[in-house]
């Protein structure tokens, strides 16, 4: 792998979900564009491979949070625990 594309896959590790989806609709639009030579379009292709597992990873973890702030017990009480 290139220094650059290790350097993008460690940024998108820890970018915002909103980035990440910011970046690959950049990466979507260059791909689409036709006009890049192969390599390069399949180095963008590796990279928004990357940045969406990245980007699922958040949204799952955030809909877990999620149902766990909604959650109830047994009694009807919510269900509370320390933010990590």
């Amino acid at each position: 792998m290139a220094k650059g594309s290790e350097k993008s896959a460690a940024a998108a590790t820890e970018e915002s979900f909103e980035a990440s989806s910011e970046r690959l609709s950049d990466i979507v639009r260059q791909l689409e564009g036709g006009e890049l030579p192969l390599e390069d379009a399949l180095r963008l292709f590796e990279e928004g491979v990357k940045v969406a597992r990245t980007a699922q990873a958040r949204l799952e973890q955030a809909e877990r949070r999620v149902d766990e702030l909604l959650s109830v017990n047994e009694q009807g009480e919510p269900v509370t625990r320390p933010f990590e």
